[in-house]
């Protein structure tokens, strides 16, 4: 992707429908969203109203059932599977509620999974992977196994893997649904750390609006639908 003056992400008229039992379920009604480079987003709202739906799609992880997802202008869901698996390994970073680490590999390996899968030379994954985990405060766990970390700690391990290929944006799906308080705030300062030091486009679906009031800009899902939340901050 080449920087340029429009959105970094820009969702359009954005529908996803399931069906179960032959009946059609729709979850996503004309969903519209735009992201600029850098910045911060949370969506919140209850339970089952289609965040999560919302996130899936507009991180390439499903495909819509009808509407665009644009990167820099360019709708990815014209590529075929392949191709759109490696837009997605190469560009975007996912962090969800529960942290996904392979328990077999210790916290170095499993940073460094996504890059070894994009070909990329092992001497550079492990360089970026032994940097990342400097920069989120776990360079004395490297060897470690998941089953050796704590919660805090193993969610501080999955940011690191979502960040080893250095995407444009990082989803996070209730990243800190799972921690206690005191450790739901030091992830929350991390990311909004990372943000700030890499640029990195942050995406929070959540159902605190606590923390999307730290975030500032806000959007509220309703029955599949958005729209602007009571915390959004007015243009300067």
């Amino acid at each position: 992707m080449n920087a340029d003056s429009g959105p970094l992400l820009e969702v359009q008229a954005l529908a996803k429908s399931y069906f179960h039992l032959g009946r059609e379920v729709p979850v996503l009604k004309g969903v519209d969203v735009t992201l600029a480079s850098g910045e911060m987003l949370a969506v919140v709202g209850k339970s089952g109203v289609g965040k999560s739906t919302f996130l899936h799609v507009a991180g390439t992880l499903d495909r819509p059932s009808s509407g665009k997802v644009l990167y820099e202008g360019s709708d990815v869901f014209e590529r075929p599977d392949d191709e759109l698996a490696r837009f997605r390994n190469r560009h975007l970073g996912f962090v969800f509620q529960f942290h996904h680490l392979l328990p077999e590999f210790n916290a170095l390996e499993n940073v460094m999974m996504p890059a070894l899968l994009g070909r990329m030379a092992l001497p550079e994954a492990t360089r970026r992977a032994t940097t990342l985990l400097d920069q989120v405060g776990l360079s004395h766990r490297l060897t470690h196994r998941p089953g050796e970390l704590s919660g805090g700690e193993q969610q501080r391990v999955a940011i690191a893997r979502a960040l080893v290929m250095q995407p444009r944006i990082l989803f996070a799906d209730e990243p800190t649904g799972n921690l206690d308080e005191r450790t739901s705030e030091d992830v929350h300062e991390l990311l909004f750390r990372l943000n700030r030091e890499l640029g990195i486009g942050l995406v929070i679906v959540t159902h605190s609006f606590a923390l999307a009031r730290r975030i500032g800009r806000c959007l509220h899902m309703r029955d599949g639908r958005m729209e602007p939340g009571i915390e959004e901050s007015p243009a300067p």
